[in-house]
């Protein structure tokens, strides 16, 4: 346990770092969203649940073991100095408030967002808003609730009509791919492992860049849906709601001089790297449970 424990935390260090800038790059976008978005939450569970092995450890600190212990003359082990476990008991506090404020974050934003498509017939995809701000969002759906698409009027005379089909096509896309869950899910696990920032903010580019894929292979123009982008980027200054995913939102250059070339490959090697990054956290929480166990046993046994 002396090691294995610790394992989590150094390779989510390395997910972030290493294996999330490297699979934004080089594989192609809903593969690398998928793979990114499956290994920060399974790392996320192992490092907490990590964080939750080194807090138990102080049991064997605890005056009646120690009594117990010392009356049935057994050594009582240390398999991490006390002032660890009391720092894991103090980062798994901030995480549980960090997870609780992220998810009244997102459940008000969806409130928030709901709020936006009342008064209008359920069957209705898009929302046309009446306001000089040029804004085009995605609203994910919920149980009740089908996903809308709201665009406002501004953002509609300022596009050509072959650009509007574009942009409904992106929105299509994280309605039909179900991209809000992706995010919600590294969002959570960047706020049970702040670590994970850097594959949270790559996940958000990658869903953008799948929708992009998306709308520039149902219209079939990749130089046209590119162009789409960027005049609705130069149009589009005013901020969006937080968690609706907009047409104009993550690294605008980026998405551009993608679609200005060939599609990315799939690389299932490299994707297959990346999520082996991401399960072996778990493995090491496994094996660091086991010591536990193994030491819980040699307490009470």
């Amino acid at each position: 346990m002396r090691i294995d424990v610790y394992v989590p935390l150094l390779l989510s260090l390395l997910l972030a770092t290493v294996a999330a800038p490297q699979a934004g790059r080089r594989i192609a976008p809903a593969l690398a969203a998928r793979v990114l978005a499956t290994a920060a939450v399974v790392t996320a569970a192992a490092t907490t649940w990590a964080l939750v092995l080194l807090a138990l450890t102080l049991i064997n600190e605890a005056p009646p073991v120690v009594a117990e212990a010392r009356e049935d003359g057994r050594h009582v082990p240390e398999p991490v100095p006390e002032l660890i476990g009391v720092a894991a008991l103090a980062a798994l506090a901030v995480i549980t408030y960090r997870v609780y404020r992220a998810i009244r974050a997102e459940a008000a934003t969806r409130r928030a967002l709901r709020r936006l498509c009342q008064g209008h017939p359920p069957d209705a995809e898009l929302i046309v808003v009446s306001s000089p701000v040029p804004q085009a969002f995605a609203v994910p759906a919920t149980r009740q609730e089908p996903g809308r698409i709201v665009v406002t009027a501004a953002m509609l005379a300022a596009l050509e009509p072959g650009e509007r089909r574009i942009l409904l096509a992106h929105e299509r896309a994280h309605l039909g791919h179900r991209h809000a869950l992706y995010c919600t899910a590294v969002a959570l696990a960047r706020a049970a492992n702040p670590l994970l920032t850097p594959v949270s903010t790559t996940v958000a580019f990658l869903v953008e860049r799948w929708a992009d894929e998306s709308a520039a292979g149902s219209i079939g123009d990749r130089t046209g849906t590119a162009r789409a982008i960027a005049r609705a980027a130069l149009i589009a200054h005013q901020p969006r709601p937080a968690r609706a995913l907009g047409f104009t939102d993550h690294a605008v250059t980026r998405r551009v001089a993608a679609l200005q070339t060939a599609p990315p490959p799939s690389l299932w090697p490299l994707a297959t790297a990346v999520l082996a990054l991401g399960v072996l956290p778990a493995v090491g929480a496994a094996d660091a449970t086991g010591d536990l166990l193994e030491l819980l046993a040699h307490l009470f046994v």
